[in-house]
């Protein structure tokens, strides 16, 4: 699925409300698929305390394993959820839904404990909630691509690569 160019990329303070509608969106996706997952996550820039970012909220539902995906899509897909597959990040599933809930935008993902998509999201949030250097710096970034690309998420989104993978390797480091 390619990422609409005319969407307004939109970077914003940090705001103390995103807990909150985690919290919200978290108990639905666990009435939904409790027993089929091990834990949920929130992750993404608005899981970081501090970081501006924009206002979506990234949540990581966990599974033991992709024996139990299946039956997490069947029950996704009954409450107006859509599959769109890995989406070119390997152990992590998307999911949309195609019906207004009620909540703030908000991206969910289903990911294996041990996929790579999962892994690198705890890896990145955990390195930036430690590090408030790394996360200022972060945050430049982010505002000054939110700048340079407006109107192209998709450049928005590659322009962050480098100094994620950065903080990727420097958070992996430290566990060794």
């Amino acid at each position: 699925m390619m990422a609409e160019k005319t969407k307004v990329v939109e970077v914003v303070p940090y705001d103390p409300a995103w807990k909150a509608e985690y919290s919200r969106i978290e108990t639905r996706m666990l009435e939904i698929t409790g027993d089929l997952i091990i834990r949920s996550e929130h992750v993404g820039s608005t899981s970081i305390e501090g970081l501006w970012a924009k206002p979506v909220i990234d949540i990581d539902l966990v599974m033991e394993s992709y024996d139990q995906l299946p039956g997490i899509i069947r029950r996704l897909q009954a409450f107006g959820y859509e599959h769109q597959g890995n989406m070119g990040i390997e152990g992590r599933e998307a999911f949309k839904s195609n019906q207004e809930d009620g909540f703030m935008k908000y991206h969910l993902y289903v990911c294996p404990k041990d996929g790579k998509g999962y892994v690198e999201h705890i890896l990145f949030r955990d390195y930036l909630r430690s590090h408030p250097a790394a996360r200022e710096e972060y945050q430049a970034v982010k505002q000054r691509l939110a700048e340079e690309y407006r109107n192209d998420i998709d450049a928005y989104c590659d322009g962050k690569t480098a100094f994620v993978q950065s903080i990727l390797q420097k958070a992996s480091q430290q566990q060794e």
